[in-house]
Protein backbone atom coordinates (compact mmCIF):
# COMPACT_ATOMS: atom_id res chain seq x y z
CA UNK A 1 0.00 0.00 0.00
CA UNK A 2 1.65 3.41 -0.83
CA UNK A 3 2.21 6.48 2.05
CA UNK A 4 1.16 9.54 1.27
CA UNK A 5 2.80 12.50 3.29
CA UNK A 6 1.78 16.20 2.83
CA UNK A 7 3.62 18.17 0.65
CA UNK A 8 4.59 20.93 3.16
CA UNK A 9 2.33 24.27 3.54
CA UNK A 10 0.43 22.96 -0.04
CA UNK A 11 -1.44 20.06 2.18
CA UNK A 12 -1.56 18.02 -0.85
CA UNK A 13 -0.83 14.50 0.04
CA UNK A 14 1.84 13.02 -2.15
CA UNK A 15 3.54 9.53 -2.59
CA UNK A 16 6.02 9.41 -0.82
CA UNK A 17 7.71 7.55 -3.20
CA UNK A 18 7.18 8.85 -6.62
CA UNK A 19 7.43 8.51 -10.90
CA UNK A 20 10.31 10.68 -11.96
CA UNK A 21 9.24 10.88 -16.26
CA UNK A 22 12.73 12.18 -17.34
CA UNK A 23 13.02 8.72 -19.44
CA UNK A 24 9.27 8.60 -21.11
CA UNK A 25 9.63 8.67 -24.91
CA UNK A 26 13.73 8.78 -24.76
CA UNK A 27 13.46 6.52 -27.85
CA UNK A 28 17.70 6.54 -28.50
CA UNK A 29 19.12 7.11 -24.53
CA UNK A 30 19.51 4.70 -21.79
CA UNK A 31 18.22 1.67 -23.50
CA UNK A 32 14.82 3.66 -25.08
CA UNK A 33 11.36 2.91 -24.47
CA UNK A 34 8.32 2.60 -26.62
CA UNK A 35 5.38 5.07 -25.99
CA UNK A 36 3.71 1.47 -25.56
CA UNK A 37 6.13 1.00 -22.78
CA UNK A 38 5.98 3.91 -21.51
CA UNK A 39 2.08 4.23 -21.01
CA UNK A 40 2.02 0.90 -19.19
CA UNK A 41 4.98 1.73 -16.90
CA UNK A 42 2.55 4.98 -15.75
CA UNK A 43 -0.47 2.89 -15.76
CA UNK A 44 1.35 0.46 -13.14
CA UNK A 45 2.61 3.11 -10.85
CA UNK A 46 -0.95 3.83 -10.48
CA UNK A 47 -2.06 0.32 -10.12
CA UNK A 48 0.48 0.93 -7.37
CA UNK A 49 -0.72 4.10 -5.77
CA UNK A 50 1.57 6.44 -7.27
CA UNK A 51 0.08 10.01 -7.28
CA UNK A 52 3.21 11.86 -7.82
CA UNK A 53 4.66 12.47 -11.36
CA UNK A 54 7.48 14.54 -12.13
CA UNK A 55 8.08 15.87 -15.78
CA UNK A 56 9.29 19.07 -17.84
CA UNK A 57 9.17 20.48 -21.07
CA UNK A 58 13.08 19.23 -21.74
CA UNK A 59 12.50 15.73 -21.00
CA UNK A 60 12.52 14.00 -24.25
CA UNK A 61 12.44 16.98 -25.60
CA UNK A 62 8.57 16.98 -24.94
CA UNK A 63 7.86 13.98 -25.50
CA UNK A 64 7.57 12.93 -21.37
CA UNK A 65 5.01 15.45 -20.90
CA UNK A 66 2.88 14.26 -24.05
CA UNK A 67 3.02 10.72 -22.66
CA UNK A 68 1.80 11.53 -19.45
CA UNK A 69 -1.02 13.84 -20.66
CA UNK A 70 -1.97 10.84 -22.85
CA UNK A 71 -1.98 8.45 -19.51
CA UNK A 72 -2.78 10.86 -17.13
CA UNK A 73 -5.70 13.10 -18.58
CA UNK A 74 -8.62 11.12 -17.81
CA UNK A 75 -7.28 10.91 -14.12
CA UNK A 76 -6.49 14.06 -13.75
CA UNK A 77 -8.33 14.45 -10.36
CA UNK A 78 -6.32 12.20 -8.78
CA UNK A 79 -2.70 12.81 -9.58
CA UNK A 80 -0.53 15.55 -8.40
CA UNK A 81 1.49 16.63 -11.66
CA UNK A 82 4.98 18.63 -11.56
CA UNK A 83 6.80 20.22 -14.59
CA UNK A 84 9.07 23.06 -14.41
CA UNK A 85 10.36 25.80 -17.03
CA UNK A 86 13.64 27.56 -17.79
CA UNK A 87 15.39 24.39 -19.70
CA UNK A 88 13.82 24.59 -23.51
CA UNK A 89 13.11 21.20 -25.41
CA UNK A 90 15.61 22.85 -27.70
CA UNK A 91 18.33 22.32 -25.33
CA UNK A 92 18.55 26.26 -24.79
CA UNK A 93 18.13 28.01 -21.23
CA UNK A 94 15.46 30.49 -20.51
CA UNK A 95 14.14 32.03 -17.38
CA UNK A 96 12.86 35.07 -18.48
CA UNK A 97 8.72 36.01 -17.99
CA UNK A 98 8.12 35.51 -21.26
CA UNK A 99 9.69 32.39 -22.19
CA UNK A 100 7.65 31.16 -18.68
CA UNK A 101 4.34 32.29 -19.85
CA UNK A 102 5.06 30.20 -23.48
CA UNK A 103 6.79 27.10 -21.94
CA UNK A 104 3.12 26.84 -18.79
CA UNK A 105 0.56 27.10 -21.31
CA UNK A 106 2.88 24.56 -23.65
CA UNK A 107 2.94 22.28 -20.68
CA UNK A 108 -0.38 22.36 -20.16
CA UNK A 109 -1.43 21.90 -23.38
CA UNK A 110 0.71 18.67 -23.78
CA UNK A 111 -0.46 17.36 -20.69
CA UNK A 112 -4.18 17.82 -21.31
CA UNK A 113 -4.68 20.05 -18.76
CA UNK A 114 -5.45 23.85 -17.71
CA UNK A 115 -4.03 23.82 -14.33
CA UNK A 116 -0.56 22.03 -13.14
CA UNK A 117 -0.09 21.17 -9.31
CA UNK A 118 3.34 22.72 -9.07
CA UNK A 119 5.74 24.41 -11.35
CA UNK A 120 9.40 24.70 -10.88
CA UNK A 121 12.30 26.92 -11.99
CA UNK A 122 14.13 24.19 -13.65
CA UNK A 123 17.75 24.17 -11.89
CA UNK A 124 18.23 28.34 -12.01
CA UNK A 125 21.17 30.23 -12.16
CA UNK A 126 21.97 32.15 -9.14
CA UNK A 127 20.35 35.79 -10.14
CA UNK A 128 17.15 34.06 -10.58
CA UNK A 129 16.73 32.07 -6.94
CA UNK A 130 16.60 35.87 -5.43
CA UNK A 131 12.69 36.32 -5.52
CA UNK A 132 13.16 39.58 -7.13
CA UNK A 133 13.64 38.56 -10.42
CA UNK A 134 10.69 38.73 -12.69
CA UNK A 135 9.87 35.24 -13.32
CA UNK A 136 8.45 34.97 -9.64
CA UNK A 137 5.75 37.87 -10.04
CA UNK A 138 4.82 35.67 -13.58
CA UNK A 139 4.50 32.42 -11.73
CA UNK A 140 2.26 34.34 -8.27
CA UNK A 141 0.73 35.59 -10.96
CA UNK A 142 -0.07 32.07 -12.89
CA UNK A 143 -1.24 30.97 -10.00
CA UNK A 144 -3.78 33.58 -9.03
CA UNK A 145 -5.22 32.89 -12.34
CA UNK A 146 -5.94 29.34 -11.42
CA UNK A 147 -3.06 27.83 -14.15
CA UNK A 148 -0.84 26.69 -11.50
CA UNK A 149 -1.36 26.16 -7.69
CA UNK A 150 1.91 26.39 -5.82
CA UNK A 151 5.17 27.27 -7.83
CA UNK A 152 9.19 26.71 -6.40
CA UNK A 153 12.63 25.67 -7.57
CA UNK A 154 15.06 22.83 -8.53
CA UNK A 155 18.26 23.50 -6.81
CA UNK A 156 21.26 21.32 -5.88
CA UNK A 157 22.81 23.17 -2.69
CA UNK A 158 21.84 24.30 0.72
CA UNK A 159 23.20 28.07 -0.51
CA UNK A 160 20.64 28.13 -3.24
CA UNK A 161 17.75 26.54 -1.32
CA UNK A 162 18.78 29.78 1.28
CA UNK A 163 18.29 32.19 -1.39
CA UNK A 164 15.21 31.11 -2.57
CA UNK A 165 13.41 30.92 1.00
CA UNK A 166 15.24 33.90 2.04
CA UNK A 167 13.82 35.76 -0.98
CA UNK A 168 10.30 34.29 -2.70
CA UNK A 169 7.12 32.49 -1.31
CA UNK A 170 8.23 29.42 -2.68
CA UNK A 171 6.07 26.56 -1.51
CA UNK A 172 7.38 23.23 -3.15
CA UNK A 173 11.01 22.75 -3.89
CA UNK A 174 12.84 19.94 -5.90
CA UNK A 175 16.16 19.28 -3.87
CA UNK A 176 19.35 16.85 -5.17
CA UNK A 177 19.50 14.72 -2.39
CA UNK A 178 20.77 11.50 -1.98
CA UNK A 179 22.93 9.34 0.37
CA UNK A 180 26.31 10.38 -2.02
CA UNK A 181 25.17 14.30 -2.03
CA UNK A 182 23.32 15.28 1.00
CA UNK A 183 24.61 19.10 0.79
CA UNK A 184 21.19 20.60 0.81
CA UNK A 185 19.71 18.58 4.18
CA UNK A 186 22.12 21.70 5.72
CA UNK A 187 19.31 24.21 5.11
CA UNK A 188 16.72 21.63 6.42
CA UNK A 189 16.33 23.79 9.35
CA UNK A 190 14.72 26.68 7.02
CA UNK A 191 12.67 24.37 5.22
CA UNK A 192 10.70 23.55 8.22
CA UNK A 193 10.52 26.57 9.66
CA UNK A 194 8.56 27.68 6.34
CA UNK A 195 7.10 24.59 5.79
CA UNK A 196 8.45 23.88 2.66
CA UNK A 197 7.34 20.75 0.44
CA UNK A 198 10.10 18.65 -0.64
CA UNK A 199 10.56 16.15 -3.19
CA UNK A 200 14.15 14.68 -3.95
CA UNK A 201 15.58 13.68 -7.44
CA UNK A 202 18.27 11.75 -8.18
CA UNK A 203 17.94 9.52 -5.23
CA UNK A 204 19.87 6.72 -6.54
CA UNK A 205 22.91 8.92 -8.11
CA UNK A 206 21.92 8.52 -11.49
CA UNK A 207 22.03 4.56 -10.96
CA UNK A 208 24.96 4.12 -9.10
CA UNK A 209 22.86 3.44 -5.38
CA UNK A 210 21.22 0.63 -7.12
CA UNK A 211 24.12 -1.18 -6.51
CA UNK A 212 24.57 -2.49 -10.04
CA UNK A 213 27.61 -0.18 -11.07
CA UNK A 214 31.57 -0.96 -10.33
CA UNK A 215 34.98 0.38 -11.05
CA UNK A 216 35.17 -1.35 -14.09
CA UNK A 217 31.85 0.00 -15.48
CA UNK A 218 31.92 2.32 -18.54
CA UNK A 219 29.05 4.04 -20.37
CA UNK A 220 27.68 5.31 -23.09
CA UNK A 221 25.23 8.47 -24.32
CA UNK A 222 24.84 11.13 -21.89
CA UNK A 223 26.73 8.77 -18.94
CA UNK A 224 29.76 8.99 -21.66
CA UNK A 225 30.74 12.09 -19.71
CA UNK A 226 31.87 10.44 -16.40
CA UNK A 227 35.50 9.90 -16.54
CA UNK A 228 37.00 6.38 -15.78
CA UNK A 229 38.60 8.68 -12.16
CA UNK A 230 35.12 9.65 -11.40
CA UNK A 231 33.59 6.15 -12.05
CA UNK A 232 36.26 4.95 -10.01
CA UNK A 233 35.47 7.64 -7.01
CA UNK A 234 31.95 6.78 -7.24
CA UNK A 235 32.63 3.22 -6.87
CA UNK A 236 35.09 3.60 -4.06
CA UNK A 237 32.41 5.97 -2.38
CA UNK A 238 29.41 2.57 -2.71
CA UNK A 239 32.63 0.03 -1.32
CA UNK A 240 32.71 3.15 1.99
CA UNK A 241 28.60 2.68 2.15
CA UNK A 242 28.24 -0.80 1.84
CA UNK A 243 30.59 -1.18 4.76
CA UNK A 244 28.23 0.82 7.31
CA UNK A 245 24.54 -0.67 5.49
CA UNK A 246 23.68 -3.72 7.02
CA UNK A 247 23.67 -6.86 4.59
CA UNK A 248 20.60 -8.78 2.75
CA UNK A 249 18.66 -5.80 1.90
CA UNK A 250 19.08 -4.51 -1.52
CA UNK A 251 21.54 -1.12 -1.91
CA UNK A 252 18.39 0.79 -3.71
CA UNK A 253 15.76 0.27 -0.29
CA UNK A 254 18.10 1.36 1.78
CA UNK A 255 18.92 4.79 -0.30
CA UNK A 256 15.70 5.48 -0.66
CA UNK A 257 14.86 4.39 2.58
CA UNK A 258 17.28 7.02 4.19
CA UNK A 259 15.39 9.96 2.03
CA UNK A 260 12.47 8.82 3.73
CA UNK A 261 13.77 8.93 7.31
CA UNK A 262 13.57 13.01 6.97
CA UNK A 263 10.29 14.22 7.96
CA UNK A 264 10.92 17.03 5.87
CA UNK A 265 10.85 15.27 2.51
CA UNK A 266 7.56 14.73 1.20
CA UNK A 267 8.44 12.86 -1.57
CA UNK A 268 11.02 10.97 -3.72
CA UNK A 269 10.91 10.48 -6.91
CA UNK A 270 13.74 7.84 -8.71
CA UNK A 271 13.57 7.40 -12.15
CA UNK A 272 12.88 3.92 -13.86
CA UNK A 273 13.00 1.93 -17.39
CA UNK A 274 11.04 -0.76 -16.48
CA UNK A 275 8.16 -2.52 -14.15
CA UNK A 276 10.80 -4.38 -12.73
CA UNK A 277 12.76 -0.94 -11.49
CA UNK A 278 9.41 0.63 -10.72
CA UNK A 279 8.71 -2.29 -8.14
CA UNK A 280 11.99 -1.91 -6.97
CA UNK A 281 11.59 1.54 -5.87
CA UNK A 282 8.33 0.94 -3.96
CA UNK A 283 9.46 -1.64 -2.58
CA UNK A 284 11.08 0.93 -0.14
CA UNK A 285 7.59 2.28 1.00
CA UNK A 286 7.02 2.77 4.37
CA UNK A 287 10.92 1.95 4.84
CA UNK A 288 13.31 3.89 7.39
CA UNK A 289 16.58 3.71 8.83
CA UNK A 290 16.93 3.70 12.15
CA UNK A 291 17.99 6.88 14.10
CA UNK A 292 21.69 5.19 14.65
CA UNK A 293 22.12 3.96 10.89
CA UNK A 294 21.04 7.62 9.38
CA UNK A 295 23.52 8.80 11.80
CA UNK A 296 26.34 6.91 10.27
CA UNK A 297 25.38 7.49 7.05
CA UNK A 298 25.22 11.18 7.64
CA UNK A 299 29.05 10.96 9.40
CA UNK A 300 30.05 9.13 6.21
CA UNK A 301 28.89 12.18 4.05
CA UNK A 302 30.95 14.35 6.32
CA UNK A 303 34.06 12.38 6.16
CA UNK A 304 34.02 12.34 2.37
CA UNK A 305 33.38 16.05 2.60
CA UNK A 306 36.26 17.02 4.98
CA UNK A 307 38.79 15.10 2.75
CA UNK A 308 37.85 16.60 -0.38
CA UNK A 309 36.21 13.86 -1.63
CA UNK A 310 32.68 15.39 -1.95
CA UNK A 311 30.51 13.80 -4.99
CA UNK A 312 29.34 16.10 -7.25
CA UNK A 313 25.65 15.35 -8.17
CA UNK A 314 25.22 13.47 -11.69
Amino acid sequence: MMNKRRLGKTNLQVSEVAFGAWQLGNYDQWGGMTDTDALNLVAKARDLGCNLFDTAPNYAKTNSERLLGEALGHQRKDVVLVSKFGHRPDGETDFSAQWFWQSLHGSLERLKTDYLDVILAHSPPKNVLNGEHEVWAAMAQAQQQGKIRYYGASVDYADDVRDVLNTSNAQVLELMFSVLHQDVRLAFDLVKEKDVGVITKVPLDSGWLSGKYTAASRFEGVRERWSVAEIEQRASAIDGLKAILPEGVPLTDQAIAYLLSYDEVSSVIPGMRSEQQLINNFRAIGQRLTPELKQQVEAFWLTLTKQGKQLLPW
